[in-house]
């Protein structure tokens, strides 16, 4: 089962271009640092800005380099449900364990749109998948009902809910039951989502505090007094990731980690100094600088 700290991992740019290197070394110190899992193609990794070539190539480099130590959960949504079927299919091909489906945006579907979206992605893979619900950037909203009736079929596995309303984890272990993944999109909100019946979270801090998240997420399951203790230093770093929008902060935070270049794509900027100055207070807080 899909549990833990997984990160949406951030794609690194050298000259506008994939750093491929970069992208290498940041999965191995994941590797090397207790994360659960990685999601290469998500918003964090800059997805709507990515080619198709260079979303299979990330997807492929994960597969790769994480060699079934840990799962690799590919982003592969898109509000084009032929696209997303087919980069789902290539990304199962590849090697992944698991897929992560956004809620088709701009389209505003309606809840029968979304149920059948889903439905074709699932008849043509042989994987799980993860629906990622997050109406802020996708403006519509999957219902409780309509993952309940999702849930019915052979893939769907779980969810990543970025809604950031806590009420949606009880409804959604009452709908399904424990056996159905919550995952947290709300890098601030995991503490509390786990107290509920949440088993982790697909979080950007994990980008550069690896070992602090996963140490976070093992101690929500075995030392609730302990988990609280690291949310309380995490907190700073989350709030500071999200003043901009993702992944601009946390790519800045990864350059003064030395991990890669702050370097985003257009229509992204980096960020401003007032912003910048935060980030690296975070980052004290948190005591990896």
């Amino acid at each position: 089962m899909l549990k833990g700290s997984i990160v949406a991992l951030i794609t690194p740019f050298k000259d506008d271009n994939l750093d491929e290197n970069n992208y290498r070394k940041l999965i191995n110190y994941h590797l090397n640092n207790g994360t659960n899992g990685v999601v290469p193609g998500g918003t964090t990794g800059e997805s709507p800005t990515l080619s198709h070539s260079e979303h299979k190539k990330i997807i492929e480099i994960a597969v790769k380099e994480c060699n079934s130590k840990i799962p690799v959960v590919a982003g592969t949504g898109s509000n084009s449900t032929d696209e997303a079927v087919e980069l789902s299919k290539f990304a199962e091909k590849a090697g992944s364990d698991a897929l992560l489906v956004v809620t088709p945006y701009y389209n505003k579907p309606t809840q029968e749109g979304l149920y059948q979206h889903y439905k074709k992605i699932n008849d043509n893979v042989g994987i799980p998948i993860i629906i990622y619900n997050i109406p802020s950037r996708s403006v519509i909203d999957m219902s409780v009902d309509t993952m309940a009736k999702l849930y019915e079929l052979k893939n769907i596995a779980g969810v990543k809910d970025a809604t950031g309303d806590l009420k949606r984890v009880d409804q959604q272990l009452k709908a399904m039951g424990k056996e159905f993944i919550q995952l947290t999109g709300n890098d601030d909100n995991a503490f509390e989502f786990n107290k509920r019946g949440g088993v982790g979270a697909i979080g950007v801090t994990a980008n550069i505090a690896a070992k602090l998240s996963s140490d976070f997420q093992n101690a929500c399951a075995n030392n609730i007094d302990q988990a609280e203790k690291l949310d309380k230093m995490l907190q700073p770093l989350h709030f500071s990731l999200f003043i901009e929008s993702n992944p601009s902060p946390v790519k800045y935070a990864a350059s003064l980690l030395g991990m890669c270049s702050a370097s985003v794509r257009l229509p992204l900027v980096e960020i401003r100094e007032e912003t910048k100055k935060k980030v690296l207070d975070a980052l004290k807080v948190a005591k990896l600088l």
